[in-house]
């Protein structure tokens, strides 16, 4: 397993001085924000300039508020036309993948009205239908896709690994994988090791992030546990910080290092 954290919360004013900081304080890649209306894509000179002095940009998340499965059919082509492009420069900067949840923050069934205004179906086939576009897509380009849960509160249609695996295994595509982020599997998995296990392969990305979203280690989530169940599940990608940070980055990311390396399963 490799650790990795999101540009933002690095230190430095460029990729390579953040990448400097990285390889000082134990990570080993850079996790990519991609803001909406194609503006990743105008980074390109930025990115294959990194890419060039051996910045390691394994994974973008994107920065948007619509997603493949939103309830209108423009803003869902939009979506999946924002996608493709990031799927591309992160096949240019020899990247593996791009993710990206059903939607969020678009319909809760824990709030009012409670009912939305489609189908467990029709969500079905929607976001089927979208998961094997981007899943050629991603092909072709040679990186993957990851389908992304996210807790009840913040999407109502992909809340747990198992629900993803069915989509990404209902494509057909093995382009279409799996991305779990442990704060939204602290809320909505019964079992996160048991979870883990159970999705097997199709999990080839992790965010991380406690109990209560700041960094590991501030909250209460067992950290041994998880990395022990990756661990049997033959998991090697990268985990990767996504949460907010307690405290100054350039003295917390050294300290998140020590303390994922201090709960990893000795070999």
């Amino acid at each position: 397993m490799k650790l990795a954290c999101q540009e933002q919360h690095i230190p430095g004013a460029t990729l390579e001085d953040k990448w400097d900081f990285c390889l000082r304080h134990g990570f080993e890649g850079i996790e990519l924000r991609g803001a909406d209306g194609f503006r990743f894509r105008e980074r390109l000179p930025e990115l294959r300039a990194a890419r060039r002095a051996g910045v390691v940009m394994p994974s973008v998340c994107p920065a948007t508020d619509h997603f493949i499965g939103d309830f209108d059919p423009e803003r869902r082509r939009d979506a999946l036309a924002q996608m493709k492009s990031l799927l591309s420069v992160m096949a240019e900067i020899a990247g593996v993948g791009a993710m990206t949840p059903a939607s969020w923050g678009m319909f809760s069934r824990r709030l009012p009205p409670f009912e939305p205004p489609r189908s467990p179906a029709e969500d079905r086939e929607v976001l089927i239908e979208a998961l094997a576009e981007l899943g050629a897509h991603a092909e072709r380009e040679g990186v993957v896709i990851w389908l992304e849960p996210l807790n009840r509160y913040e999407d109502h249609m992909v809340n747990r690994l198992e629900q993803a695996a069915d989509l990404a295994r209902a494509t057909g595509c093995d382009a279409v994988q799996v991305v779990g982020d442990l704060y939204h599997m602290n809320i909505e998995e019964a079992d996160p090791a048991h979870a883990i296990r159970a999705a097997g392969r199709l999990l080839s990305h992790v965010q991380i992030g406690d109990s209560n979203r700041l960094q590991p280690g501030a909250g209460h989530l067992d950290f041994a546990a998880v990395l022990g169940a990756l661990a049997d599940a033959g998991y090697d990608g990268y985990l990767a910080m996504e949460c907010g940070i307690a405290g100054d980055p350039a003295a917390v990311l050294p300290d998140v290092a020590a303390f994922i390396r201090g709960n990893l399963p000795a070999h």
